[in-house]
């Protein structure tokens, strides 16, 4: 919480996280229609475990229950949309259990998490079950995404990432899916441009310059490089969903900039230099570790005695 004075408000957490939620359905629905059953089965299982995970770790603790403020579900739902549709529903609610249980309540709960829970899931299950993780089945052909195509030099079909007619995860796929429900969220005021736009246009800049180093058939700000990079993988996803969550990101003005920027930035170390075609996840939880830091530095002096006058 940044300092006095407040202004009160009659917008809650639940309020914000059913917003959310909201705007997570045309990618939800999306992924379903794209991937079919299996997506449904695993957003299914990995929501309904986040909610059981946080019910009965509250009850057993003698806690206040609390999910009826939606972030468990809005928590599963972005384990889901971050899942292989086909990976086995199992392996989801090991997912949701982790990180509802570890990365969220073992720290206090909402409001006392040091990382995204749903992100820090994902790289639990990314480490633990890596080839079930990055294997992607479209149209029931086992292939790579567009970004791993790419890593190796080879042309894709921008139009169709940005539709969404590719392999991929349940809700990374379709950005016209994912740009719905983020103009939902700018226009309740749910979430700014700050963080999300920041971190684009450096990830822009960022590939730009230092694409042709890493793909010797890319140019100087290469426009359909930079458009498959942006299209692909889970950036869109992490950039209005994920990054933007208020718990895990700075309050401060300046450092909302400065957390968007780094986001960029290794975003862009990671998939161009990186073992992995993809790195939003991972560039994600590195940036929430460095909030307190960016918070501090960032902090507005004080009017009066040692402050600005």
């Amino acid at each position: 919480m940044s300092s006095s004075p407040h202004i009160r408000s009659r917008v809650t957490s639940a309020n914000i996280m059913l917003c959310v939620t909201i705007a997570l359905l045309p990618a939800s629905a999306f992924g379903v229609w794209n991937f079919g059953l299996p997506a449904f089965i695993m957003l299914l299982s990995t929501t309904v475990s986040a909610v059981l995970t946080e019910y009965i770790y509250e009850k057993l603790m003698h806690r206040k229950v609390t999910i009826n403020d939606f972030s468990a579900v809005v928590t599963g739902l972005l384990l889901g949309l971050n899942m292989p549709a086909s990976a086995p529903w199992w392996m989801g609610a090991l997912g949701s259990v982790f990180g509802i249980l570890v990365v969220k309540q073992l720290f206090g709960g909402l409001g006392q998490n040091f990382m995204n829970p749903a992100l820090g899931a994902r790289c639990f299950l990314l480490i633990s079950f890596t080839g079930q993780m990055t294997t992607y089945i479209y149209d029931g052909v086992t292939g790579p995404t567009p970004l791993a195509m790419l890593k190796d030099g080879q042309s894709v079909d921008s139009m169709k990432m940005l539709v969404g007619t590719i392999p991929g995860t349940i809700g990374e796929t379709s950005v016209i899916a994912i740009i719905i429900g983020a103009i939902f969220l700018i226009l309740i005021g749910a979430i700014d441009l700050r963080i999300p736009g920041t971190y684009i246009v450096t990830f822009v800049i960022f590939i730009g310059i230092f694409g042709q180093f890493s793909n010797a058939n890319v140019g100087f700000f290469d426009v359909q490089y930079i458009t498959a990079h942006l299209c692909g993988g889970g950036l869109m996803l992490g950039a209005w969903f994920m990054a933007t969550d208020y718990v895990t990101s700075p309050i401060t003005k300046k450092g909302q900039l400065v957390y968007g920027a780094l986001l960029g930035i290794l975003t862009g170390l990671f998939r161009l230099f990186g073992g992995s075609a993809e790195g939003v996840s991972y560039a994600i939880i590195i940036s929430n570790l460095f909030v307190p830091l960016i918070e501090k530095v960032t902090l507005p002096k004080p009017f009066g005695k040692g402050g600005e006058k």
